[in-house]
């Protein structure tokens, strides 16, 4: 049992003994036992020590024990020292959160400055069990459920088959000491609860508990691959760019977890992924968004398309030239009142003479009106719009030219307003032409 630890690393093979190992060492038992065991197993080793600076004297305790342990044992150590406190109000996010984020952006940093083959991390086999149970606890899917895994990217996890108290007993057996983390011992953060209380009430009815919970994440990392697999196929099936296809989706076995695969990436919460589902079968059109992407429900298919998309947009026109959007391009020409007047819907003739200058190229607003040439008064675009079939994205894409008065001078690639359209007596006209890239 207490060469378990040594025996662990050596039998997987995690690691590349002809490149460095960077060995994230915080004082505490775990990374102890880790880097000894490296160590005594022949790996060419360095250390990172981060100092997050939230629990005062104690952290500044743990620098000097990894500095002290590091010298005896004749290895480089880099210590990095972070305002945590700062970084997370400044990201809005938890102070746990912060201190991961920092933790692996110095790493990564770090390992490729070194030139290291790895970054060695301490997680062990309770650590695992801890996070399955976490992830259940929060509400997850299959991917959440497989604990902690071995190696992610440059990230190794030599340990995590090997319990705590297996550690603790192999650095007792190495004669060497380490540094308990106060918060480890309190329940103020939801993991602490797990580790001191929840899972000691399962080992009441399953003393191999943690073991099962390990044994239960390999299982299911590796149903996760089939799991995968068959999500790919499925996107394939219903998915065409930026469309889902509303029919082939239901056709699916589970279309409410294939929407979540879809979406969930893309920063679309449960709530709203169900919200999509439940409207599979009803009419009319809907809208979900999140920070940076939107899905319109229009017709017989969702539209995935990026937030920005439907941000308003307003450009100020020259009386000659051209402007450039995303969408096309608005070519402005001014010319007198001969010849062929243009029929196009992409080409509007105005009485330049009847402008409010200076124009401007907009979004569409909520309430615009504008006249449409060739019918009395006025109408909503967005009923006229909506009488010429257009889906909600072409709606919402939808540009217009407003005069200085805010004004709909011309509803684009679609129609003029009556009020600047030339006649008989229009001596200078102000041609617009769209062409869509």
């Amino acid at each position: 049992m207490i060469y378990k630890v040594e025996k662990y690393i050596a039998k997987h093979n995690l690691l590349n003994k002809e490149k460095c190992v960077l060995v994230a060492l915080s004082g505490g038992a775990d990374s102890v036992a880790l880097l000894v065991a490296l160590l005594k197993l022949g790996y060419r080793t360095e250390a990172v020590h981060c100092n997050f600076h939230l629990r005062g004297e104690e952290s500044n305790r743990d620098e000097a024990f990894v500095r002290e342990l590091c010298q005896r044992r004749g290895v480089k150590l880099h210590v990095i020292d972070f305002d945590t406190t700062q970084y997370a109000k400044e990201k809005g996010i938890s102070i746990e959160m912060a201190a991961r984020e920092l933790r692996y952006d110095a790493f990564e940093k770090l390992r490729k400055d070194i030139d290291a083959g790895a970054i060695a991390v301490a997680h062990h086999m309770d650590d695992s069990a801890e996070t399955l149970l976490l992830n259940l606890v929060r509400g997850t899917g299959i991917r959440g459920l497989h604990g902690i895994q071995p190696k992610n990217g440059h990230i190794v996890r030599p340990l995590l088959c090997v319990g705590r108290e297996d550690i603790i007993d192999y650095l007792k057996w190495r004669d060497e000491s380490f540094v308990t983390d106060s918060t480890n011992l309190t329940s103020d953060y939801t993991r602490n609860k797990i580790r001191l209380e929840v899972i000691p009430k399962l080992a009441e009815i399953n003393p191999s508990v943690k073991e099962g919970l390990a044994a239960t994440a390999q299982r299911l990392s590796e149903a996760e691959l089939i799991y995968r697999n068959a999500i790919e196929d499925a996107i394939k099936r219903v998915r065409n760019g930026n469309y889902i296809d509303i029919e082939l989706l239901k056709k699916e076995i589970a279309p409410a977890t294939l929407l979540h695969e879809i979406l969930s990436p893309l920063g679309f919460n449960s709530a709203q992924v169900e919200d999509m589902h439940n409207s599979l079968d009803s009419e009319g059109s809907r809208q979900f968004t999140t920070t940076d992407f939107c899905v319109i429900k229009d017709r017989s298919r969702f539209i995935i398309t990026p937030k920005e998309n439907f941000e308003q947009k307003e450009i100020l026109l020259p009386e000659e030239g051209y402007v450039e959007t995303e969408q096309g391009i608005l070519n402005i020409a001014r010319v007198t009142a001969e010849g062929d007047i243009p029929k196009e819907r992409n080409i509007a003739s105005l009485d330049f003479d009847k402008l409010q200058l200076p124009l401007t190229l907009r979004s569409i607003r909520n309430g615009d009106r504008f006249a449409p040439f060739g019918m009395r008064g006025t109408k909503l675009v967005s009923d006229y719009l909506t009488d010429r079939k257009k889906s909600i994205i072409e709606k919402q894409s939808q540009l217009v030219v407003v005069d200085a008065a805010g004004e709909i001078m011309w509803l684009v690639n679609e129609r003029p307003s009556a009020r600047c359209c030339i006649n008989d007596k229009t001596k200078n006209i102000l041609h617009l032409e769209w062409r869509k890239i």
